[in-house]
């Protein structure tokens, strides 16, 4: 693998895996903790942030996979992008879907029960996380 490709690579996996950390693990637990921050007011503002992190994830994706593809990455390097690819579009295609159509419901005043659909998510970023952590080494190392 070329040596800018490498580099590249592993720079834009480093800024989602960042972008991950502090959005999902610092900003949405604390958010809730905020002083007058009702659950409809939390739940408006998760969705707007999420929905603009999965949109630059998407973006970091497809900025990953072509400088691997450009560069001649490893066999390693490209199944562990694909693999973090995959996992953000089942996350983003099913498991936040899920997600928006409870946040409707409680955003229309029916109340629910906690939601488990959230520990799915937060089970998608821990394994995002460590993808992430392993495809920028891997893409480093190339």
């Amino acid at each position: 693998m070329t040596s800018g490709s490498a580099a590249t690579a592993s720079a834009f996996v480093f800024v989602w895996l960042g972008m991950v950390l502090a959005v999902s693990f610092l900003e949405a637990p604390l958010k809730f903790r905020a002083p007058g921050v009702t659950v409809p007011i939390g739940l408006g503002i998760g969705r707007l942030v999420f929905r603009a992190l999965n949109a630059v994830e998407a973006a970091l994706a497809a900025a990953v996979l072509a400088a691997l593809a450009t560069g001649g990455a490893p066999a390693a390097a490209t199944t562990l992008a694909a693999a973090v690819a995959a996992l953000l579009a089942v996350q983003v295609g099913v498991v936040r879907r899920r997600l928006a159509r409870r946040s409707d419901r409680v955003l229309a005043g029916e109340e629910l029960p906690r939601s488990r659909g959230h520990l799915a998510y937060v089970a998608f970023e821990v394994v995002k996380v460590a993808l992430l952590v392993a495809l920028g080494v891997a893409a480093a190392a190339s």
